[in-house]
């Protein structure tokens, strides 16, 4: 099957009150353009050659460049004179006896799998997707004739009260014939009140031509729903999130409340994984068998592996994790670490580009930036990796069974040898070797007789 598929993407969206293009906005962290291309390349594994033209206009160039290595087509709207007008500006890239599949940019959530029940109901003519609303007021009815076929497009303002009893409406997604649509687009009438050219006037010319117009009835009215406002960007986002919480629960993963977890990008999660309440999980994440993420936490960019503990209100970005560890709470984990199994992070920590072996501790209140520890290392409160100097990033070596002093100051580029102390408070600025004991600080003194200064009247 040859598709060529078509997203009309250039409205204003008025109503967003954003200098920002409507389909460049975000559900479930990917601009809901971005979901609709998804949605569309996916048919090309199950039904056959699939090109797809965008149709810009609003934000042109901000729309082509973000999209700019998705290998889609662009087309622009100069000016927005109706749904007809535009898909009509994609003429030029219909293939000789494709079917032309028309989309929305700003309808996120179309599932692939509906798109290829329509795109299979359009072999011999047009194909109508609707779908079945509780409260279908002020949407254009679907009027079918006893044999099931769609018969016409009534919109509310036109309806008789027995049509007015229909609560199948139109969602404006079909599916027709490239040589159909290229002889019928061009002569569609800007006659009616808004002086705009009307995609649905080609269900009216099909049936005039005695063509027979298949409606195909959406499973779920929130895959065909289209965003015009933030309260509807806000409804759409808590019904996404909402059934990444179902999916996640049906694959075994225990979330204290479903209805308070956000995945922007993809989470995948082994056996028994258990996440807290206000949890974050952007871009790419793992989570191993055993897996348990306390509340308030964001994770973006990481893997971690079985048995691994996530405190309260910890942060990890880009990082590798170890099996067994324990992270947090308060703690961030930002890009470039890596923790060997059984490693801990604790509460108020920050690691950068850090590698902290197996075994090893950092349990409060330290910076450890462009270092590698070694196993069974402990690194006391306070200490911190002094890795920049205004211009350059030097690198904190320390060996296996090596002792930090709290409060110590380790000057990069140093190294501290495998089973060697450091002293409380210490400021390091040297090699320390293997089993050495370091101290680096001024000698106590203590001033007998000493006055307090008492405060001024």
């Amino acid at each position: 099957m040859t598709i060529d598929v078509v997203i009309l993407a250039a409205g204003k969206g008025t109503r967003m009150r954003s200098d920002l293009p409507k389909v460049l906005h975000p559900i479930g962290g990917v601009p809901m353009l971005g979901r609709v291309i998804d949605a569309a390349q996916a048919l090309g594994g199950a039904l056959g050659d699939i090109e797809i033209t965008v149709v810009i206009g609003h934000g042109a160039e901000r729309v082509r460049e973000r999209f700019a290595d998705r290998g889609v087509k662009f087309v622009e709207q100069t000016e927005q004179l109706g749904t007809g007008h535009a898909v009509a500006q994609a003429i030029p890239n219909f293939r000789r006896g494709a079917t032309v599949l028309v989309l929305y940019g700003d309808v996120p959530l179309i599932k692939t799998s509906t798109l290829q029940t329509l795109l299979n109901a359009s072999e011999n003519g047009p194909a109508l997707l609707s779908v079945v609303m509780g409260d279908p007021s002020g949407y254009g009815r679907i009027v079918r004739d006893a044999a099931g076929q769609v018969q016409a497009i009534v919109e509310q303002k036109d309806a008789d009260a027995e049509t007015l009893k229909i609560d199948e409406i139109n969602t404006g997604i079909l599916a027709a014939p490239a040589d159909l649509l290229a002889q019928w687009l061009p002569e569609l009438s800007n006659n009616n009140a808004q002086g705009e050219y009307y995609l649905t006037d080609v269900i009216a010319r099909s049936v005039r031509e005695k063509i027979a117009v298949t409606g195909v009835i959406a499973e779920d009215p929130v895959e065909v729903a289209g965003i015009n406002s933030r309260a509807q960007q806000a409804e759409l986002e808590r019904a996404l999130q909402r059934n990444n919480a179902d999916t996640l629960m049906d694959a075994g993963v225990t979330l204290l409340d479903p209805t308070r977890i956000d995945v922007r990008g993809s989470l995948v999660c082994g056996a028994d994984v258990t996440i807290d309440i206000n949890c974050i999980f952007e871009g790419d994440v793992s989570l191993g068998d055993g897996v348990v993420v306390g509340p308030n936490c964001l994770l973006k960019n990481c893997r971690l592996a079985s048995g691994t503990v996530v405190e309260a209100n910890s942060i990890i970005e880009d990082a590798s994790v170890g099996e067994a560890c324990t992270i947090g709470p308060f703690a961030r984990l930002r890009p470039g670490t890596e923790l060997a199994n059984g490693a801990k992070v604790g509460n108020f920590v920050e690691t950068k580009k850090a590698k902290i072996g197996l075994g090893s501790k950092v349990n409060h209140l330290s910076y450890i930036g462009d270092a590698e520890v070694g196993e069974d290392v402990n690194i006391g409160a306070g200490t911190i990796t002094c890795n920049y100097d205004g211009v350059n990033k030097s690198k904190t070596i320390i060996g296996d069974r090596a002792f930090i002093g709290s409060n110590s100051a380790l000057v990069a580029p140093v190294e501290i040898g495998a089973g060697a102390t450091v002293g409380a408070g210490s400021t390091i600025t040297r090699e320390v070797s293997a089993d050495e004991l370091a101290v680096a600080r001024g000698k106590q003194r203590n001033i007998s007789g000493w006055q307090r200064p008492t405060k001024r009247t």
